[in-house]
């Protein structure tokens, strides 16, 4: 936690975008919530005025690591990566990592765009977003790659451009970096250095995972909107619905 704040938190708001600018204070997102102090509990209470958290992580995640009780919030758990052939987006899978690190990050975010959890997962997130307007903090383990491809899906709706989604995403790997090298050095007794390698290889994120998405989404859905509709399965004005919310 820097300033009271989780991991790798912050408010994907106040943007420009087509026609306007993405309003702040709605969308925030982070790393896990776990073993948050009371200041930082008090920063998303009272600062924040938070009113969901959505938690994308694993069953086995929540079980082991559960959110610290945020009062006045309601949680939703949402395992986007449930059914998936390829999953290196948790702390276990990190740590157990042995091979290719980069290749395997690329593997789970063609996950992100074709396992049914994923669609599910996703399909119920975007859908709250237009039938629950609220302030609202997503996250997963690490925030960067369930939590990444979210962020970059609302900015994309939002009318953000390529660039603007790419730079919110690597921003992860600035906020992380002191918690990436206190998670290293928990675990540097237990493993390789190679693991060591890989593993520092999977706490960050790269633009060829953003992209690996991007071109998955074109290969199984032709289009964006195609992804929308027929992947996620949302109703066929939902961005125009999201920024008359959201867009101003």
């Amino acid at each position: 936690m820097i300033d009271n704040k989780p991991v790798n938190f912050r408010d994907i708001g106040g943007i420009n975008v087509a026609n306007g600018t993405l309003k702040a204070g709605i969308f925030l997102r982070s790393g896990q919530l776990v073993d948050l102090n009371d200041a930082t509990v008090d920063f998303l209470t009272d600062t924040c005025q938070l009113q969901t958290i959505y938690d994308f992580r694993s069953t086995k995640e929540t079980t082991e690591m559960p959110d610290t009780t945020v009062p006045n919030t309601q949680w939703k758990h949402l395992d986007i990566l449930a059914d998936a052939t390829a999953n290196y987006a948790s702390m276990n899978k990190m740590v157990e990592n042995s091979g290719n690190a980069h290749q395997h990050m690329l593997e789970t975010y063609e996950q992100l765009i074709v396992s049914s959890s994923a669609q599910t997962g996703y399909q119920t997130f975007m859908n709250d977003l237009i039938q629950e307007p609220k302030t609202i903090l997503f996250h997963c383990f690490a925030g960067k790659d369930r939590t990444g491809f979210a962020a970059a899906l609302i900015l994309k709706v939002a009318g953000a451009s390529d660039e603007t989604i790419m730079d919110d995403y690597l921003l992860t790997n600035k906020l992380r970096q002191q918690a990436n090298q206190e998670m290293l050095e928990t675990y540097r007794d237990q493993i390789t250095e190679q693991q060591a390698k890989e593993m520092m290889v999977a706490l960050q994120v790269a633009p060829e995972y953003l992209l690996r998405a991007k071109e998955t989404i074109q290969q199984e859905f032709g289009t964006f909107d195609n992804y929308l509709h027929q992947g996620l399965h949302l109703v066929n004005d939902y961005t125009e619905q999201f920024r008359k919310l959201y867009v101003k």
